[in-house]
């Protein structure tokens, strides 16, 4: 009998029939990352029921030397809950783990396991008149341990932060089975290392998050949604400021896209209207938002006063305000079809970057115009999160290239370009989606040795054998 196959046998005495399969119909749709780069192979499927189940399987799985990819929802952006093609890993994945253990109305926390999707964990908040003020596209299969351990973003993170100010305390299950407790949400904690901030974005790769007790927000007593259109980033940018000027607290959400992406939307989307009559080089979407009735009241005010002193400056051409909830969201549902209208067009290289805010408008007017000139035939889009300095940088492939050869050709160089640009201008070349299998290799590249030497020093620490989602991220 070979190794994996007493693994196998002792790992379904475990975790029982439904805990463990090696069907292939079961694997097959956790063997490809979402955006269809990566496939791999897997020695099983491993669902534990709780965190008892899964830290026993994690000893198991010690024992015997099995790597582990765990997995959330799979709908991660840069193939870190991919197995390679070696068939020798176990995905673990945390969907039966799904349950919320408590909302706290008073002290606005909920705590919950890390196979609770998204969606599920807004409608219990709603349910206590709370939210939890992180959203993004995927909320309908993203969990909340993929969230934790990408340090997920989204189109809140102007006003509320991103995973890692949103988590409170974690509980995860370390490389030897061990289970690390933080989910007691201290507000004062002085003793060592907040190990919960090393886990935060760290990808499966120092342990295993099974539960969480997160921040919650009081529930909207009301939102106005404005659209506008402008000549430049940098009047974008200026907007950004005046609003935070002139809404402060109240403003929760400022995107910019530019006209090529307006466009791509309303050929996807067959019911899209343009917000505007005119085209415009680039458009923003804001969102004002009241935890209470008497400032909800006041919204319109300062959403019309906004941008009548835009107008005054020269800041904007055109704007509307949405005059209803389903007009807000058909301008939100703009924003978030942006990337599969994009990707319908054909192959692209697609970028999460980010740089110091205040750098973004003209890292873009720099960056756009070379590699265009650069790579005859592409395009180059950016949207995104202007606010917190975290744009979608795609780049698009001349018409009529195959995909795969495209990427592993001109497309790799491209990123490689892109990634030296955003370096030399102090940013980040992964804002906000991680960097996994994606980008593992420029992490390391671009990366002083020091910062790389204390991260590799923590991964030894703390998965001496290298067990947790190996090849990922390090």
């Amino acid at each position: 009998m070979q190794m994996s196959d007493t693994f196998l046998n002792e790992a379904a005495r475990l975790l029982g029939p439904k805990g463990l399969t090696t069907e292939t119909a079961d694997l097959e749709p956790w063997l490809t990352d979402w955006r269809g780069r990566y496939t791999g192979k897997a020695l099983a499927l491993a669902s534990p029921a709780d965190t008892g189940e899964l830290s026993a399987l994690v000893k198991l799985c010690a024992r015997h030397s099995v790597p582990i990819v765990p997995q959330g929802g799979n709908s991660g952006m840069s193939g870190g809950a991919t197995p390679f093609d070696s068939g020798h890993e176990l995905i673990i994945s945390l969907r039966r783990m799904n349950h919320i253990i408590d909302v706290d109305s008073a002290a606005r926390t909920a705590t919950c396991e890390a196979g609770v999707i998204l969606q599920v964990l807004h409608e219990a908040a709603e349910a206590q008149d709370l939210r939890f003020p992180l959203t993004l596209g995927g909320k309908g299969s993203a969990t909340i341990g993929g969230l934790i351990a990408t340090n997920a973003g989204g189109t809140q993170v102007l006003r509320h932060g991103s995973m890692r100010a949103l988590v409170l305390g974690v509980e995860a299950v370390m490389a030897d089975g061990s289970v690390l407790d933080l989910l007691t949400p201290l507000k004062k904690d002085n003793r060592g290392f907040d190990l919960k901030q090393v886990l935060i974005g760290s990808e499966g790769t120092l342990g295993i998050v099974t539960a969480a007790t997160l921040k919650l927000a009081p529930a909207i007593a009301g939102r106005t949604v404005m659209w506008a259109g402008t000549a430049s980033l940098h009047d974008a940018r200026s907007l950004l400021l005046l609003a935070q000027d002139m809404a402060e607290d109240q403003l929760e959400g400022f995107e910019v896209l530019p006209q090529h992406s307006l466009e791509a939307v309303l050929d996807y989307l067959p019911d899209a209207r343009a917000p505007l009559a005119d085209p415009h080089a680039w458009h923003a979407l804001i969102e004002l938002v009241a935890g209470d009735a008497d400032t909800a009241a006041r919204l319109p005010a300062i959403a019309e006063n906004l941008l009548s002193t835009a107008f005054e400056r020269g800041l904007i051409a055109d704007a509307t305000i949405a005059a209803s909830e389903d007009q807000a969201e058909r301008l939100w549902l703009i924003r978030e079809t942006i990337s599969p209208a994009e990707r319908a067009i054909g192959p692209a290289m697609q970028h999460d970057i980010s740089v110091p805010v205040e750098k973004m408008p003209a890292f873009v007017e720099a960056a756009v115009p070379r590699l265009e000139t650069d790579w005859p035939g592409t395009r180059a889009v950016c949207f995104g999160h202007l606010g917190d300095g975290n744009v979608h940088f795609h780049v698009i492939a001349p018409p009529g290239r195959e995909r795969t050869e495209w990427e592993a050709a001109d497309g790799k160089a491209i990123s490689a370009q892109v990634h030296d640009m955003v370096a030399a201008w102090g940013g980040s070349i992964s804002a906000e989606h991680g960097i996994g299998r994606l980008k593992r290799d420029e992490l390391a590249r671009l990366s002083d040795p020091a910062t790389l030497a204390a991260m590799r020093a923590i991964k030894q620490a703390l998965d001496p054998h290298g067990l947790l989602n190996p090849g990922k991220l390090l």
